[in-house]
């Protein structure tokens, strides 16, 4: 997943409040709902954790070939961010 992808939507980045259709009144839980429906998983969201971030298990190729553009901004508006380094999404806690 290239990250330019969800730097366009750095305007918005941790702006919940925005999203329109909430699936929960949490965004972090809102963003795994979303993930879930996108790219279902087997295993824990959460695949590992550093200092104050998390990485979610989310196959981002996949996700990159499934998703809108409303709902990459909608993970973005719930902390979602892509790590290049890993090539992962991830959310600071």
């Amino acid at each position: 997943m290239d990250d330019d992808i969800f730097e366009k939507f750095e305007d918005e980045f941790v702006k919940f409040e925005n999203v329109e259709n909430k699936l929960s009144n949490r965004p972090d839980l809102h963003a795994f709902l979303l993930l879930e429906s996108l790219v279902p998983g087997t295993t824990d969201m959460v695949s590992a954790a550093e200092h104050d971030q998390i990485y979610l298990d989310v196959d981002v190729e996949e996700l990159a070939e499934k998703a809108t553009e409303d709902q990459l901004r909608d993970l973005s508006r719930c902390g979602v961010m892509h790590s290049g380094e890993y090539d992962c999404l991830m959310m600071f806690v």
